[in-house]
């Protein structure tokens, strides 16, 4: 058996950053910059008013109340045409551009309307207040994201903000998954002896896709090497990796493991952690001359779960440009039920439920059976409880858990 982090590192190791391309910043949510974005524009590009209200000059309201005329309207959009002079005041709409003579806005709540041609004010206004100077958010020229940055919702908006229209970024995964075996059924219909529900390629499909990768569903293949040979040859043109479920244990006689050893550079792991302890991986080459990393997971549902997050996912998130947090953000957390296992050389990880408590920590208890095969139990859990090789642990220790969501 082989510690978990060499598997990691051979994995890593296997596996190359995709080649960045322009993307339209409408698609970079969750995506990673590989270049800097300078803005070309103050945001926003003129000042403005922060609230609904009266555009006054503030001298004109140190005593209150006062009744000032109101000389004009301005929405949204609109161009000024009519500065504010002494004893007046413009009724103005949240973003719409200073007039000339104001220098404050006093909010609409602080104002009485006094007939069709005054405004009461009842609140002293100070220079500046409600309004927004140009370039208060961003200034031209200024660098608002560095090369690595991953883009979130408001990241986009960013973009948007300082017409950034495209930019240099990492690609998303094309990541193909596939399953083999006569025994899986996938249409509903009544199961024979012999036969189980697929569900392996229904998790990892949500998987991936949560990982931010495009997700090529090649579904089940039969048990027929020259069929699962020529879908294989054929996806890897199309796609970045490769993610198959099951075939990969030791002694397996499965047309999963025949082929790749015939078509791919293949490493069959047995790794020293619970579950997940078969893993493979490897490498086939496209016409193009592409490297395509192939991640063979084991066929028990919590086992391909584990494996999946443990190795296939980082090295999908370092493909996709990430460099840093590739894998789930771990925390101390307290137990409050036991961990019990048996000393057998490998670390464990057990599925938990985790909810904070009054004393700010994180508390955790295991989410149920623990078994390779005990699909429903994991559903309920949020954690990857590590426990390392020995009895276990007890209620009350700290434990390290891997946060999963």
């Amino acid at each position: 058996m082989i510690p978990l982090h060499e598997a990691q590192e051979t994995v890593l190791e296997g596996c190359n950053l995709l080649t960045p391309q322009q993307v339209a910043y409408t698609e970079m949510t969750g995506r990673v910059l590989d270049q800097d974005v300078v803005a070309v524009e103050d945001v926003p590009p003129f000042r403005n008013t922060a609230v609904d209200g009266y555009a006054v000059r503030a001298i004109d309201t140190e005593q209150v109340p006062v009744e000032l005329v109101v000389v004009d309207t301005l929405a949204a959009g609109a161009e000024p045409k009519i500065a504010v002079n002494a004893g007046e005041a413009i009724r103005i709409m949240t973003g719409a551009p200073m007039p000339d003579g104001a220098d404050a806005v006093v909010m609409v709540e602080d104002t009485e309307r006094v007939g069709e041609t005054h405004v009461r004010i009842s609140r002293s206004a100070k220079v500046r207040d409600g309004v927004r100077d140009a370039g208060s958010d961003v200034c031209a020229g200024e660098t608002v994201f560095v090369r690595g940055t991953v883009l979130n919702a408001a990241g986009i908006g960013v973009l948007a903000s300082v017409n950034a229209r495209t930019v240099r970024a990492f690609p998303r995964a094309r990541v193909a998954l596939l399953s083999t075996g006569d025994e899986l059924v996938v249409d509903g219909s009544p199961l024979r002896i012999g036969q189980i529900r697929e569900s392996n390629l229904t998790m990892l499909h949500s998987m991936i896709a949560a990982t931010g990768c495009d997700v090529i569903n090649l579904g089940v293949i039969r048990d027929d090497e020259a069929e699962l040979e020529r879908v294989l040859c054929e996806v890897i043109e199309r796609c970045d990796a490769i993610v198959t479920s099951g075939g990969v244990s030791m002694g397996d006689f499965d047309v999963v493991k025949a082929v790749l050893s015939k078509i791919a550079t293949m490493q069959w792991m047995q790794m020293a952690i619970k579950p997940a302890k078969p893993f493979a991986f490897g490498q086939l080459q496209s016409s193009d001359g592409r490297t395509i990393p192939i991640f063979g997971l084991p066929g028990n549902p919590v086992s391909s779960l584990i494996s999946y997050e443990l190795l296939a996912r980082p090295a999908l998130r370092k493909m996709m440009g990430h460099s840093e947090n590739l894998m789930r953000p771990a925390i101390r957390a307290v137990l409050d039920s036991p961990l019990k296992r048996k000393q057998d050389g490998k670390i464990h990880f057990m599925r938990v439920f985790g909810e904070f408590a009054e004393d700010g920590r994180l508390h955790v208890r295991d989410s149920g059976p623990q078994g390779s095969h005990q699909l429903a139990s994991t559903a309920m859990a949020n954690g990857l409880a590590y426990v390392p090789d020995g009895n276990g642990l007890q209620a009350g220790e700290d434990v390290s858990v891997y946060l999963l969501g």
